[in-house]
């Protein structure tokens, strides 16, 4: 069993920064893809960046060259680095590990952006 637990949310300023972190329980950590997900009221969770295992990085579109996923395999943490937020960045972020058939999710940390 793997539990993920996010932390970092908060509110900030528009052009502020926030540093979001998953810790993961378990050794499957270290080959699993860890993503970070957002999402908003009655909209569906979408991804905004991901990580593999060999730390190959990928995010969407919206985000690039603002946000930076990273992991830390040695302590089985994950971060999301979040520069330059704007208030369409406001959402609940939830971290997820995959690794095969396996699917698991953190609890979600709360970010809002606003002045």
């Amino acid at each position: 069993q793997v539990q993920l637990v996010d932390s970092g949310g908060g509110l900030v300023q528009p052009g502020g920064s926030l540093r979001l972190s998953c810790a993961a329980s378990g050794s499957i950590f270290r080959i699993a893809r860890m993503n970070w997900y957002r999402q908003v009221p009655g909209k569906q969770r979408d991804l905004v960046a991901t990580i593999t295992d060999g730390g190959s990085t990928n995010y969407a579109d919206s985000v690039k060259g603002r946000f930076t996923i990273s992991r830390d395999n040695a302590k089985n943490m994950a971060y999301l680095q979040m520069n330059s937020l704007k208030p369409e960045d406001t959402a609940l972020y939830y971290c997820n590990l995959r690794a095969g058939v396996m699917d698991y999710w953190g609890q979600g940390t709360q970010v809002t952006v606003s002045s």
